[in-house]
């Protein structure tokens, strides 16, 4: 992926270690896996297990985000993260302007450990997420090194790939999807489950990623062969059927609750290939 050279986002927080004077215990990348079996057996959606993760720490919950040092240098890692949200910007900023609309961006946070969000305190074993309370992406870059090592899944493009897909549910929050999904489950309603809202909503983030990449591509053509192919190999990684097979041996798509490998290569493929929206409303699709 050419992204060197490329504009850089200035919408960008970056922190410190947030793991206190009593040093927290880091669950690694297993742990994702852990907090979304939980939230799953739980009848949770993953994000509230957020402050589950925050209380297996061995001390006390994270303290406020520790600013950054002024005098370190900005890592490879962060770099790049900075261009591929600026991409975003500019991608998401002209489907806004096509309909006479203004896109506000996220602001991404770069952290290191752990965070506290206004969904609460996480740590990196939570790996990537959007809170809509604050309307910002928290990211630990190490999440990038174990998901290649561990989810089967990685590279550059992969990597942009999970950024693009935290700003669509920024996308969602934005555009009130959010909102009718959280407001079908305060009522109640059951959203888990192949087929739900909540595998629904995902699989829509998954699309938006990859409308994002087809403009972006359309734009600077910077992907390089076998980039597409590391983002799909990615989507295929963190399945809900494979992370289940893998913790467990068993699949349970009753639990589902960010869809199928299978599903969410081809969503994301759906919006690469097509770039047009419309063709993301999952909530309205018969079969995914």
């Amino acid at each position: 992926m050419k992204w060197r050279g490329q504009r850089e986002s200035s919408n960008v927080e970056i922190g410190g270690s947030g793991r206190g004077g009593g040093g927290g215990l880091k669950m690694g990348l297993g742990g994702i896996v852990l907090v979304v079996i939980l939230g799953l057996v739980m009848g949770k959606n993953p994000m509230e297990m957020l402050g589950l993760v925050a209380q297996m720490e061995s001390s006390a919950p994270p303290a406020a985000n520790a600013p950054a040092d002024p005098n370190a240098p900005v890592t490879e890692e962060q770099q790049f993260s900075k261009v591929v949200l600026a991409s975003t910007e500019d991608v998401w900023g002209r489907i806004f302007a096509a309909s006479n609309q203004q896109y506000p961006p996220p602001t991404m946070v770069l952290f290191s450990g752990s965070v506290q969000s206004a969904c609460g305190g996480a740590t990196s074993a939570v790996g990537p997420f959007y809170c809509p309370g604050d309307r910002k992406v928290y990211l630990d870059t190490g999440f990038f090194d174990e998901m290649t090592a561990k989810l089967g899944g990685g590279g550059d493009f992969a990597q942009a790939y999970v950024i693009a897909h935290e700003v669509g549910h920024h996308i969602q929050t934005l555009t009130g999807v959010s909102d009718q999904v959280n407001q079908v489950r305060a009522k109640g309603g059951n959203v888990e489950g192949d087929g739900g809202l909540l595998v629904r909503q995902e699989l829509q983030a998954d699309c938006y990623a990859g409308l994002w990449a087809h403009y972006a591509q359309k734009e600077k053509q910077w992907m390089e062969p076998g980039d597409l192919e590391e983002a799909i190999k990615t989507a295929q990684a963190i399945g809900d059927d494979t992370l289940q097979r893998q913790s467990r041996g068993t699949v349970m798509p009753d639990s589902f609750s960010h869809g199928s490998s299978e599903q969410r290569m081809r969503w994301f493929r759906q919006g690469f290939d097509s770039g047009d929206i419309a063709q993301c409303d999952t909530f309205k699709a018969t079969s995914l």
